[in-house]
């Protein structure tokens, strides 16, 4: 699942897909289910934004700060707004976002942890994030780094490549998970997701839509 469905189709992830790291465990015991400075309504930010489209929304976080993600079925249709469960780990000045993979259901498919037997009941997606005033950047695991610390020993771990798919899962208890986190740079160099926080509710937003809509139509 890629981050770039947090915008639109999670975060994020970015988060996997044909190629997707797994975690036996969120990281450390301090887990929040809130990040203040998350709440708002966001809308692409980077570079590939639409031209035809440049404010697409990304996600809402409502006032009692639950996530939802932004999907527009129709081009001039209605946003559809899903509901997925994020937690938040702070830690040494770095930031992490925690999806659990069982909380994706009826959301998108999510296959079993490759390569594991037996298959755990639930695993962790994880992300690290930046946020600088009213801009965020969220960064997804590099998912051949965390092979290649797999293959070198540095992690315990499992690696499934079949076809041009990579599916990494690293083991650990939380205590390990926090502890590789701080050891290891595991992030992509390059965010999977820009976002920019507008100052608007996402009704007012959908109104100033409709009517840009309306006059490039004229």
């Amino acid at each position: 699942m890629k981050l770039r469905l947090t915008l639109g189709a999670c975060l994020l992830l970015t988060l996997g897909a044909c190629t997707e790291t797994r975690f036996e465990s969120p990281p450390g015991d301090r887990i929040e289910a809130c990040d203040a400075g998350w709440k708002g309504l966001w809308v692409d930010a980077s570079g590939n934004a639409s031209k035809d489209e440049p404010d697409e929304l990304a996600f809402l976080v409502d006032s009692e700060c639950q996530f939802q993600m932004i999907e527009r079925p129709e081009k001039d249709g209605p946003p559809k707004l899903i509901h997925v469960p994020l937690n938040f780990v702070h830690d040494r000045g770095k930031h992490y976002l925690v999806v659990a993979d069982d909380q994706l259901s009826g959301v998108v498919k999510v296959d079993p942890v490759y390569g594991v037997d037996p298959v755990p009941e639930k695993s962790f997606y994880l992300a690290r994030y930046e946020l600088k005033g009213e801009r965020m950047k969220i960064f997804g695991v590099d998912s051949t780094r965390a092979a290649h610390r797999i293959l070198d020993k540095d992690l315990e771990g499992t690696i499934d490549s079949r076809k041009n798919d990579l599916h990494v899962f690293v083991q650990g208890d939380r205590a390990r998970i926090l502890e590789i986190l701080r050891k290891y740079d595991l992030f992509e160099a390059k965010p999977g997701a820009e976002v920019r926080k507008v100052p608007l509710s996402l009704e007012d937003y959908e109104r100033k839509r409709t009517a840009r809509r309306e006059a490039g139509k004229s």
